[in-house]
């Protein structure tokens, strides 16, 4: 279990589900019978740890059986990455109700906010049946994080409070304690994201290719067969835990990835070490293999709709809804609406870092941001687009949030052309072009182009509406699209006037959990990108924010990291909360937009209604796959 008495996570509803299993208790995968028979693989009891996590299904989920293929379609090869997401084999995992429990961790103990001591589960081993140890652990810190060859700039940021870092102590073989002289409320929340934090690597693999532990002339000349510049290139190219792609790299996930890539179609088979069980004994996963086939992200939807997966959500929006109902019955699916948790489904960036001084004057004034936000039909947008199921509403947290208030999502975002229009003349915007356009006050037509990164028509389709909303009150809406990172790397250098985006990636925010998305404190905040990677980079490059809000931003941040109590993380929260409503930072569309979820109908245990989110939750992963099954026809 957690022990805390720690603030930060005190309101943290901590759910334990730990029991020892006896060996007598454990059943078999049928799938590794054989292997197991031949002396191939120990027995299960040998396999699981001895304190392995029993995971109990109970009210709309039931304990399942062996067996079947799951099939899955990715846009691209990179994307094999998704059964990291999915198995979601973390230190700490969220619960659907977002509560942290322990997981690849038996307990994790927490103090003052500052010390933290991880029990590992004894027995737990690599998907190679290696024991999984604190070593794993002590080999990351020393000899990777801190190994300037492999990691030139240094540990994550997670891992240092203020630049300090922490103080490691390997206790014993199942014991690891990191302790810092300040709180780290970031530390915990990395360990239990999608792409986590990861802490530890598979030493015993990873040794063979550290110039601390190998021949160096038999490195050198592996380096040079794998075409390498130096052993930190080598062993950084196979050291991925997270990306997938190095089949013979040991991983705790239920499903190890068989194919590398590239590769148009991977195989994961189940981990025959993977540490959870039911409470009736079988070791999870249930299914045997996840099959990941590579597809245009354009063609899935249709792919989806003729039955050729089990499990979809990536590249399928709302707009494909209608098309997957009409095609369940045909090809044996159902179609869920699951609801998205970001603060906004869709939102706009004005650039306040812009290069150009007219541009930047204009989106730096309140009553611009004020007046392009009220000129938008929300409402409309949500009957034409998402049949009137979402919620028009500001970038903010959204209702499910204990920090939710109505203000916050409805200041400035109620449909008011003629108020818009009043702020556009208050400020000076008065005269207009032959077509209606209004000028700048250096004569420019207020042309403002939206850049989009062009992976979807959804955003196309939003920006339709907009742009007659605007023309109304006599702005001209141009978009142009891009791929992602041309997109990104004009925000970044102040050429892009707006961009289209999705909102804040958490829109149910504890007050334990950082406000950062809210605070110029990274580069890719599309609003204020400079101001950003002047904080990230010490004021090395960027732009120091200049603005009384941006900087009282920057302090509120500081200060929710020097709070003691979560009251008072609570209170800084909603300062940022209401200067974010007042402000208009980023101009929310609509929230909480329901995302299509394709479940073959076979396919258990895949909850009818859940909470869509990458960070919190992991979009299916905070679910748990393992424990999906197929039921008989």
């Amino acid at each position: 279990m957690i022990k805390t008495v720690y603030g930060a996570l005190a309101a943290i509803a901590v759910v334990c589900a730990l029991a020892a299993a006896e060996a007598r208790d454990l059943i078999e995968p049928p799938a590794l019978a054989q292997e197991v028979a031949e002396g191939k693989l120990p027995p299960i009891a040998e396999r699981v740890p001895t304190e392995p996590r029993v995971i109990s299904l109970t009210g709309d989920t039931a304990p399942g059986a062996y067996g079947g293929d799951l099939r899955m379609l990715i846009g691209r090869s990179q994307d094999v990455r998704l059964l990291v997401a999915y198995g979601y084999a973390r230190i700490l995992t969220y619960e659907p109700s977002f509560a942290l429990v322990p997981d690849i961790a038996a307990d994790v103990e927490v103090a003052d906010g500052r010390t933290f001591t991880i029990r590992l589960r004894p027995g737990h081993k690599w998907s190679d049946g290696h024991p999984f140890t604190t070593e794993d652990f002590r080999y990351y810190w020393e000899d990777v994080a801190n190994n300037a060859e492999l990691s030139p700039s240094g540990p994550p940021i997670e891992m240092l409070v203020g630049g300090e870092r922490p103080t490691v102590e390997v206790v014993d073989e199942t014991t690891i304690r990191y302790g810092w002289s300040r709180a780290n409320p970031f530390f915990l929340p990395a360990l239990a994201r999608a792409a986590s934090l990861y802490i530890f690597r598979p030493a015993h693999y990873l040794k063979r290719f550290h110039a601390k532990y190998a021949d160096p002339e038999a490195l050198r000349l592996k380096a040079k067969a794998e075409s390498k510049a130096s052993w930190a290139a080598l062993h950084n190219g196979l050291d991925n835990l997270y990306k997938f792609d190095n089949p013979a790299l040991p991983t705790l996930e239920p499903w190890m990835n068989t194919t590398r890539p590239p590769a148009t179609r991977f195989v994961a088979k189940r981990n025959p070490y993977f540490h959870r069980i039911d409470e009736n004994g079988r070791q999870l996963p249930y299914i045997d293999r996840v099959l990941l086939s590579v597809a245009d992200p354009k063609l899935i939807p249709a792919k989806a709709g003729a039955g050729e997966v089990d499990l979809q959500s990536r590249a399928i929006s709302f707009s494909n809804y209608t098309f997957l109902k009409e095609n369940e019955e045909r090809n044996d699916f159902t179609t869920r609406l699951w609801r998205t948790a970001k603060g906004a489904h869709l939102a706009l960036f004005p650039n306040l870092n812009h290069n150009d001084p007219g541009w930047r004057a204009l989106f730096r004034d309140v009553r611009f941001r004020h007046a392009l936000s009220l000129a938008i039909d929300r409402e409309l947008i949500n009957e034409s687009l998402y049949y009137g199921l979402a919620i028009a509403s500001n970038n903010t947290v959204l209702a499910e949030s204990p920090l939710f208030e109505p203000e916050y999502q409805s200041a400035w975002a109620s449909y008011d052309p003629d108020q818009a229009s009043a702020l556009l003349d208050e400020i000076g915007l008065t005269e207009r072009d032959g077509e209606g356009t209004r000028l700048m006050p250096d004569g420019r037509p207020l042309n403002v182009i939206v850049e989009t990164a062009g992976e979807d028509t959804e955003q196309t389709d939003v920006l339709e509406l907009i742009r007659e909303n605007w023309a109304a009150v006599g702005i001209k809406l141009f978009t142009r699209p891009s791929q992602r990172e041309v997109f990104r790397n004009r925000v970044f250098a102040g050429e892009t006037l707006v961009s289209i985006w999705s909102g804040l990636e958490n829109g149910v925010p504890t007050a334990d959990m950082s406000p950062e998305e809210l605070t110029p404190v990274h580069q890719l905040s599309l609003q204020w990108p400079k101001w950003g990677q002047h904080y990230e980079t010490g004021g090395a490059s960027g732009e120091a924010p200049d603005t009384p809000e941006a900087k009282e931003l920057l302090q509120l941040q500081q200060a929710w990291l020097d709070a003691q109590t979560a009251e008072e993380r609570a209170d800084i929260w909603h300062r940022i909360l209401a200067i974010h409503a007042e402000q208009t930072f980023t101009i929310g569309i609509v929230a909480a937009v329901m995302q299509p979820i394709v479940v073959n109908r076979r396919l258990m245990n895949v909850p009818e209604e859940g909470v869509y989110n990458w960070d919190p939750g992991a979009q299916f992963g905070m679910y748990r796959p393992d424990t999906f099954w197929f039921a008989s026809e």
